[in-house]
């Protein structure tokens, strides 16, 4: 994951905090700041041996770019699912609609809605309200 700091930032930020630390005072927060590290270091070991041990051995099966939400496109989704039951292939369905002119397109048909007025209202449903 990228933070957008490079490694010449790291260093100014490093140089800065030294000069307002001091020499003094530098030695205590290297140090805490080493148990910082080393805490959440056995603190992501430990949620990763529980996870194991609660998912079980079948968590190594599990394909995590699969679950990966970010790969989805719904472009690509909407298409899949459209063309799902289509089992023709492509270059059979390229060459009879090279084959077959164009057919005229079909009229749609139209839906009548009824009018409503105030001499005929719309249905209502008592047990709605």
């Amino acid at each position: 994951m990228e933070l957008g700091i490079s490694f010449e930032k790291i260093l100014l930020i490093g140089l800065v905090a030294v000069l307002l630390v001091g020499p003094d005072r530098l030695p205590k927060y290297a140090e805490t700041f080493a148990r910082l590290v080393r805490r959440a270091g056995e603190f992501l070991r430990d949620t990763k041996s529980r996870v194991r041990d609660e998912m079980g051995p079948e968590i190594d099966d599990v394909d995590w770019r699969k679950l990966d939400p970010r790969q989805y496109d719904p472009r690509r989704i909407i298409r899949d699912a459209l063309f799902e039951e289509d089992a023709v292939p492509a270059a059979a369905a390229t060459a009879t609609a090279i084959a077959e002119p164009p057919a005229a397109i079909p009229a749609r048909n139209t839906v009548s809605r009824p009018e409503f007025s105030r001499t005929s209202p719309p249905p209502f449903d008592v047990e709605a309200t």
